[in-house]
């Protein structure tokens, strides 16, 4: 339909590798944030932003990536789909280069005593197993200001503030909270 089969086909024998390369890793590394594709086991997607301080995603090797799961709504859509389908999707976005990062591949959620040291406050640690890893065009990418680490993010010596909708009296009994 739209004719792109032999141009599909040389970016991916010559750009889509199977570990991650010093640029990737780089970018991955000083990320605060990256968006993550699930999808359960009948395959239906979902899509969530996840953030935290530049560093929060830690790459113990080329082919490995580890991410932290904090307290969130209490739906563990993305955790719930990994335990049921391994296979997720990664997008970091460095808007100030501007460059964007694919990596495909396989997750586990963890609760090892080991994993979970490296990341204050996570409930669980994902691990995942880089498949697929490719720069993708970013020529589409709006030009956005960096601003501020969100409040609510874990992080040593400071106790985040509860967000608003933690604080309906609906949800009282359900959810976490900080009393803040």
């Amino acid at each position: 339909m739209l004719e792109t089969r032999a141009l599909a086909d040389h970016i991916a024998g010559k750009y889509v590798q199977s570990r991650l390369g010093p640029d990737e890793i780089h970018v991955v590394e000083a990320a605060d944030c990256f968006y993550l594709a699930t999808a359960d086991a009948e395959g239906a997607p979902d899509c969530s932003y996840k953030g935290g301080r530049p560093g929060f995603v830690k790459v113990p090797d080329e082919t490995h990536l580890l991410f932290p799961s904090y307290d969130g709504n209490g739906m563990f859509r993305s955790l719930g789909n990994i335990l049921e389908n391994p296979r997720i999707g990664m997008l970091f976005i460095d808007y100030g280069r501007p460059i964007k990062i694919r990596i495909n591949g396989e997750a586990q959620v963890s609760t090892d005593s080991r994993l979970m040291e490296l990341f204050h406050e996570a409930d669980a640690v994902v691990r995942v197993t880089v498949r697929d890893v490719f720069e993708n065009c970013p020529r589409y990418l709006h030009d956005v200001g960096r601003g501020e680490i969100s409040a609510y993010v874990p992080q040593p010596g400071h106790v985040p503030p509860d967000p608003e909708w933690k604080k309906k009296e609906e949800y009282e009994g359900l959810v976490r909270r900080t009393g803040r």
